[in-house]
């Protein structure tokens, strides 16, 4: 059941024949750097280390309105202007006009924008210590790396109120751009802790009375009769690799989706969004 997976340059207006102008994101080949996530970056066009990347109608709208994350520059297509403008004025940041040409050439052309970018700073990262008092669905990921399924998994945990999102420091994909996309809005609502050490931090979430159970379509028991008690860690693994050794030894139980068909694995995205369905409703059952 595991699966996978900038500033403008110069930022002046040009005039355009009117009193309005409009502003270039700012372009050029960022170098490769280590990734961390929450705002770090591999070789996203132009994009310094402090600033992330937003885009998309629906991550930009909750990026501003969430208001965990300080807005440095919002870049708006005439089209796309009036949907933000109300919203980009309550967070203090003033839209940008640009050319939608512009956008894809700083996103690249595979880039669903809809006309908007955000630049903001990277969301505040928490440590393990912080979240260990928390009371409903903590999620771990063990390397899954592919940023359209991780941006899926945040977008499902939003929906459920998981408190928070436990990652690798190294084998994440870096939070924003593609990422934040697939989200559709979740990476703001729920906190993301990076670690050196998974098997380490899942050892600490045990002593501290969390149920820690991963998720492996061989897994001894389903996740419906798996010992259970608040607070919960789900944790999930790569696809094709799976739960590594270490990750798979922390985990007080191994459990499985209860799957009557031909198909005993899925996605990792779609096994989070069943387990964390199954989870929500027997932790709900228990209060």
């Amino acid at each position: 059941m595991t699966a996978e997976g900038r500033k403008p340059s110069g930022g002046r207006a040009r005039k355009t024949g009117g009193t309005e102008g409009r502003s270039h994101p700012r372009g050029g080949q960022g170098r490769h750097e280590s990734q961390r996530p929450g705002g770090r970056r591999e070789g996203q066009k132009g994009a310094p280390a402090d600033i992330a990347l937003i885009y998309g109608a629906h991550a930009v709208r909750e990026a501003l309105t969430a208001g965990r994350r300080k807005p440095v520059a919002l870049y708006v297509t005439e089209n796309a202007a009036p949907r933000i403008a109300e919203l980009a004025e309550a967070a203090g940041v003033k839209p940008r006009l640009v050319e939608a040409r512009e956008l894809s050439r700083r996103l690249g052309e595979d880039a669903v924008h809809q006309g908007l970018l955000l630049e903001a700073r990277p969301l505040p990262e928490l440590d393990v210590s912080e979240i260990v008092e928390r009371s409903g669905i903590i999620l771990a990921l063990d390397q899954v790396t592919d940023p359209h399924n991780v941006g899926a998994i945040l977008r499902t945990a939003a929906a459920f109120a998981v408190d928070a999102l436990i990652v690798t420091e190294r084998h994440s994909p870096q939070f924003d751009g593609v990422l934040a996309k697939a989200a559709s809005g979740g990476l703001e609502h729920v906190d993301v802790v990076p670690v050196v050490n998974l098997a380490r931090a899942l050892d600490e979430l045990s002593q501290r009375g969390c149920s820690v159970i991963g998720l492996d379509s061989e897994g001894s028991d389903t996740l419906d009769a798996a010992p259970l008690q608040k607070p919960a860690v789900l944790v999930l693994g790569a696809e094709g690799k799976g739960l590594r050794r270490l990750t798979r030894e922390r985990c007080q139980t191994v459990a499985r989706l209860d799957m009557p068909g031909a198909i005993k694995s899925l996605n990792v995205s779609n096994a989070c969004a069943v387990a964390l369905s199954t989870l929500h409703r027997r932790l709900n059952q228990s209060n």
